[in-house]
Parts: structure tokens; C-alpha cells; sequence
């Protein structure tokens, strides 16, 4: 393989929307997946309509970077009419690739939407050079492996096939507990079928032990058993692996994809900038490259579970990577964006309550968080004000720290 491209994979992040995918982009994503309003595996998410999707499309290209479509949903035979007439429109947009699961699905794309390439989801659970080597015959550019696979296993899949044909796995975001996340424990007990996007996460309910009872749905109640190591449930930890960059860097995969559509435009600017900044600095020189304690400081500052390192050095049993907290760590506030900047006078944008006299951080690509305290804050008017407490109020602070149109203030 091309030690050039070997060392240099793509950085893919998460667009739950329009803001997520433009902070991804500036914070050093090379691209982003999204979905459209139907046949994404992120119902849940804002999603894009159609013309939204053509704006992305235009936006990102501009900055040569790209967009790929999610159309990875399993489809009934009834919907085929609507994916079809969904494929064709979407096909003239200029994506780069379309992620799908469904061979149906693949079929529709490969004949309505020639010209776009095909990226294989890690819903079909690839795990193998075989399984690789069969989508390859079937039109795939690219494959989403199966997040079960350890690094050994992905050497020896990429030793195996073709330089032309292209690995994806994910480095960074929210595990499942079910087998590449093919579950039927949200439409068993809520009629939302992960698998055609509508997944509520039961796994990660706060259930009691010996009976399972959720604690919002009192008198619905599972009865289980404990073993000899207790009495483990559902919740898998997140996945994060900014610890082992040169493994992955080294591994052969082509690109590395962080989770999170569901999740804030703070939550993707931190984790696309904080891996720009790891992958950057090994490529720059992998003989002296060091890890920087303070980029795992940044991912602590955006919401998840306990981090660990999923299946990439071994089965996660044997770590016992399930959550002895199954709750949330909460992301710091995402207060603010800048949106110019005059001199000495930084012209913001409200994302969430900011005081005069706070002490807060700037986010900016390439570095870590900046301190600085909110001074001078001023209305639109240019009158002073002690806070700005109403949503995307637009508000100017002395800029006591260098900023730029996009950068982030958080608390």
C-alpha cells in the first residue's frame, strides 16, 4: 500500500444538520455523512431536506471536501417505489458516495445513480477479506467494517484485498451492544425498528437489577439473572481511541469515522478537531510523534459515556467494557460562535446563557482551548449588558484572545 496514503486517512465526521456539518468541516473534517429525510439510520436526527442536501453538497465541494449520503436503512417492499424515485433525485447532487446496507438498496443506487460511488455500511457486518472482496465485485469503492474487528484483523483484511478498494471503521462515539448494531430491542418493546432508523436506545435505560424496570415505565418488568461477575446489563462505553493514533494511523484503514449525528455542533467541532490535530501531528513526523494529554481533555468536554477502546486490542468482555455508570457525562455549555470579528471587538452569536465577568474557553481549529473571561459585553446597540440570556442572541465582547468567524466559546 502507498505509505503516503497510508499515513494521510480521511477524518469523516458526523451532520445531523446544516450547523454540525459546517463545524465539522471547519474544525477539520475532510468529510461528512448525512442523511436525507428518509431511509437514514438517524431518524431521530434533523436531518436534510433536498434542497439542503444540495446546498451541503455545494458547500463542502467549495472547500474540497466531501459529503456522503446514508441511504442504510432496510427497506420494506412497499417503501421501493419511494427509495426509487429518493435515489434518482439525490443521484444528480454531486455526492461522493451513497452508504448503504440493503443489496436491494445497492442495486437501486448502481442503476439510478451510476456516476456515484458506493460506500458499504458497517450494517452488513463485514468482517472479513472475503466479505470485502464480494461487495468490491458488486460495485463498492469503499467498506464500513464491522466494529467487532480488532486491529489485527484489519491488517490482515487490508493485506488481503486491493489498494483500490477502500476500509472505514469507526474511531470515536457511541458503541452497541448488538452485533453492528442490527438490534430488535427498541421495536420488541417500543414498535421503533433500529433498523430502518428509529432505534430509542433501551440498551441504555437505567434498569434495576434481578427484574429489569426502567424507571420512567414503572410495572413493565423483565425478570434476569446474575452471574458469578454480576449482574451486567446492556450499556456499552463509548469508543476512543485519541490514545492510539499511530496504531490506527498504521492499521490501513483509508478513513476514520466518528458517531454522533444525534449529538451537538459543539460535540462534532471538538471531536473533528481534536482528531485533525493527533492524525496531523503523526503524519507530520510518526518517529517523534507524542500523544498530548490535553486531547483527551477536550473529548472528556463533550457529552458521553465512560470512553474505552471497543474491539481494536481484543474482545470487550475481556475488558469488561460495559458502563458501571450508564448516564451520560455532560458536555461543557456551548455558550457562544463567533461570527466576526472588528478590530478589538468580537461580534458573537447566542448559543446558551454567557455572563459578563465569566471565565470561559475558545474553541478554534488546531488548538486546544483557549481561557479568557467574557469582558466588555455589549447588545447590538452597543449598549452594555451583564448577560445574554435569549437563544442566537447576537451580542459583542472585547476580543482579549485572537478569534475568528466560527470559533467556539464555551463554559
Amino acid at each position: 500500500m502507498n505509505k503516503e496514503k497510508k499515513n494521510r486517512p480521511e477524518l469523516l465526521a458526523p451532520a445531523g444538520n446544516m450547523e454540525k456539518m459546517k463545524a465539522a468541516l471547519r474544525f477539520g473534517a475532510d468529510a461528512v455523512y448525512l442523511a436525507g429525510q428518509r431511509f437514514g439510520m438517524r431518524a431521530g436526527a434533523d436531518n436534510f431536506d433536498l434542497d439542503e442536501m444540495q446546498q451541503a453538497v455545494e458547500y463542502a465541494h467549495a472547500l474540497d471536501k466531501k459529503v456522503y449520503l446514508t441511504v442504510n436503512t432496510m427497506p420494506r417492499t412497499h417503501e421501493y417505489e419511494a427509495l426509487e424515485a429518493y435515489i434518482k433525485e439525490v443521484g444528480t447532487f454531486g455526492l461522493d458516495a451513497m452508504i448503504v446496507a440493503d443489496p436491494g438498496v445497492l442495486t437501486l443506487c448502481r442503476k439510478y445513480a451510476a456516476e456515484t460511488p458506493v460506500h458499504i455500511s458497517t450494517q452488513t457486518g463485514v468482517v472479513s477479506a472475503a466479505d470485502c472482496l464480494f461487495w468490491a465485485e458488486q460495485g463498492a469503492s469503499r467498506v464500513v467494517l464491522a466494529r467487532e474487528l480488532s486491529l489485527k484483523d484489519i491488517k490482515e483484511i487490508r493485506r488481503l484485498i486491493p489498494d483500490t478498494l477502500e476500509l472505514e471503521a469507526f474511531v470515536h462515539g457511541s458503541m452497541c451492544v448488538s452485533y453492528s448494531g442490527r438490534c430488535l430491542l427498541s421495536e420488541n418493546i417500543l414498535g421503533r425498528d433500529a433498523n430502518r432508523g428509529g432505534c430509542a436506545q433501551p440498551c441504555r435505560w437505567n434498569f434495576k437489577r434481578y427484574e429489569i424496570e426502567e424507571e420512567k415505565r414503572p410495572g413493565t418488568r423483565f425478570p434476569i439473572e446474575e452471574g458469578p461477575d454480576g449482574a451486567f446489563i446492556l450499556s456499552s462505553k463509548d469508543l476512543c481511541m485519541i490514545d492510539h493514533i499511530p496504531a490506527l494511523m498504521e492499521s490501513g484503514l483509508d478513513s476514520f469515522k466518528i458517531e454522533g449525528r444525534m449529538k451537538s455542533a459543539y460535540y462534532t467541532a471538538v471531536c473533528a478537531n481534536t482528531y485533525r490535530m493527533a492524525m496531523d501531528a503523526y503524519a507530520a513526523d510518526p518517529a517523534q510523534y507524542q500523544t498530548n494529554p490535553a486531547w483527551l481533555e477536550e473529548l472528556e468536554s463533550v457529552t458521553h459515556r465512560e470512553y474505552a477502546t471497543g474491539y481494536f486490542f481484543g474482545h470487550p468482555m475481556e475488558n469488561a467494557q460495559l458502563c458501571e455508570n450508564p448516564g451520560y457525562q455532560k458536555e461543557k455549555a456551548y455558550l457562544a460562535v463567533v461570527t466576526q470579528v472588528e478590530g478589538n471587538r468580537a461580534f458573537l452569536c447566542q448559543r446558551n446563557k454567557v455572563c459578563a465577568g465569566e471565565e470561559v474557553s475558545l474553541l478554534s481549529p488546531g488548538r486546544c482551548g483557549v481561557p479568557f473571561t467574557m469582558c466588555d459585553m455589549r447588545n447590538e446597540k452597543g449598549e452594555p449588558i451583564d448577560s445574554a440570556p435569549h437563544p442566537y442572541m447576537n451580542f459583542s465582547i472585547e476580543a482579549t484572545v485572537a478569534m475568528k468567524p466560527g470559533d467556539i466559546i464555551r463554559g
